[in-house]
C-alpha cells in the first residue's frame, strides 16, 4: 500500500522553515487581500501576476504592458495607481491582457519564501472550490502557508487553511496529517463557517482595513467561489493552472 500525502497547515510565515517541502504542493493564501486580489485578476482578464518582495523590485517591471500595484499597511504606495484591492481588478479594461506585477506587506513575502520549494498554487474564498478540486486530482503532500500580518497569526488565514482541510476531507481526500495546525485550523473553521463575516467582526486585521474604509473589500474576500481559477507560479510568474471558466 502506497504512502498517503500528508496535508499540514503552516500558520505563519516565520515557521515556514519547520515546515518547508521540496516537493508537493504549497497554497499560499492571504484573504486580506493579496491572494484574493491575485485570483480576481486572472479571472478578470490580467495576463499573469509577477509576485516580488520589494518595492525597488516592482519599480524594475515598469513598462507600458505591465500594471504595477504596491501596498504596504493597507494602503497604495505613494506613486503607484493600484494596490491589493480586488476589486480594482474587476470590469477593468486598463488591465485586461496586461502583466500585473504587485507587491505587498505579507502575500508576496509568503510566496518569496516558498517560490523555491516544489509547487506554489494562490488560495481564497474566491477559488476554494476549484482549488480543492484540483488538489485532489494532483494527489500530492499539501502545505497550505498562511502569510498572517507581519509574521504574526491571523484568523481569516487560518480559517481558509482549515477550509481547504475540511474540503479535503468531504470530498474523501484519504490523506495523513502530522501536526496538529490542520486539525485546529478545520475546527476553527466548522465552527465559523455559517458566518465567516460576523466571526471575523473583531480580528485584528479585519478592524485595520476597516479603519481605513476598506468594508467592500473585506466582504468581497469572504464570498465563496467567485474566482473558478488556480494560479499557479511557473517561472516566476502566476497564471491559471486550470481552463478557465468563462465570466
Amino acid at each position: 500500500m502506497g504512502r498517503k500525502p500528508v496535508v499540514r497547515v503552516c500558520i505563519s510565515p516565520a515557521l515556514y522553515e519547520l515546515y518547508r517541502q521540496a516537493e508537493g504542493v504549497t497554497v499560499v493564501v492571504d484573504i486580506f487581500r493579496a491572494s484574493s486580489a491575485i485570483c480576481t485578476a486572472i479571472h478578470n482578464g490580467v495576463l499573469e501576476v509577477i509576485p516580488v518582495a520589494s518595492i525597488h523590485d516592482a519599480k524594475r517591471y515598469a513598462d507600458d504592458d505591465v500594471i504595477i500595484a504596491a501596498e504596504r499597511g493597507g494602503e497604495v504606495v505613494d506613486g503607484f495607481k493600484y494596490g491589493n484591492s480586488p476589486l480594482s481588478y474587476i470590469n477593468n479594461p486598463e488591465v485586461n491582457g496586461k502583466t500585473l506585477v504587485l507587491t505587498t506587506t505579507n502575500g508576496t513575502q509568503a510566496i518569496d519564501a516558498a517560490k523555491n520549494d516544489g509547487d506554489l498554487v494562490i488560495g481564497s474564498f474566491c477559488n476554494l472550490k476549484v482549488l480543492t478540486e484540483w488538489l485532489i486530482k494532483e494527489n500530492q503532500d499539501v502545505m497550505i502557508l498562511c502569510a498572517g500580518w507581519k509574521n504574526r497569526l491571523n484568523l481569516e488565514d487560518s480559517l481558509f487553511a482549515g477550509a481547504v482541510v475540511d474540503g479535503l476531507i468531504e470530498n474523501g481526500f484519504d490523506y495523513d496529517i502530522d501536526s496538529d495546525a490542520a486539525i485546529i485550523a478545520r475546527l476553527l473553521y466548522t465552527s465559523a463557517k455559517d458566518d465567516l463575516g460576523k466571526f471575523l467582526e473583531n480580528s485584528s486585521h479585519r478592524n485595520r482595513l476597516k479603519n481605513l474604509n476598506l468594508e467592500k473589500d473585506i466582504d468581497y474576500c469572504l464570498s465563496l467561489n467567485t474566482c473558478p481559477v488556480v494560479p499557479k507560479l511557473v517561472g516566476g510568474s502566476l497564471k491559471n493552472a486550470i481552463k478557465q471558466t468563462a465570466h
